[in-house]
């Protein structure tokens, strides 16, 4: 992973377990790696993981359990409205970028129409 010097690393990797959760790829009931670990696999300090999974357990989208680890939630409640939340925020952009390029609705959802169809192939 790349970081964004303009934002604090462990915001980025927030962002990043939540995109893990919301695809799927951290499981619901799931145990998460050890800080050390994640440490590792991302080239960080462990302080900024722990922040960062003090976060996610924070909002509730992970749980720590006394010297078994932390585990993704099983709320998929929460999981299914962290992923709306991202879809959401890609719309944004998208609707955003698409103004500022002067292309219209209709234009631009069939853009992205023939777009999605080029990349699913």
């Amino acid at each position: 992973m790349e970081f964004d010097d303009d934002r604090p690393i462990y915001l980025q990797l927030l962002d990043d377990f939540k995109v893990k959760i919301s695809s799927g790829k951290w499981k619901s009931g799931q145990k998460i790696d050890s800080v050390r670990n994640l440490a590792k696999s991302y080239q960080v300090n462990p302080n900024t993981v722990q922040r960062a999974l003090q976060e996610l357990e924070r909002e509730g989208l992970c749980e720590s359990m006394r010297t078994m680890g932390r585990f993704v939630t099983e709320d998929k409640n929460l999981i299914n409205k962290l992923k709306d939340k991202a879809f959401d925020q890609a719309c944004d952009e998208f609707i955003e970028k698409s103004q500022a390029l002067e292309i219209g609705k209709n234009e631009a959802l069939e853009k992205l129409g023939k777009y999605w169809e080029e990349v699913d192939d």
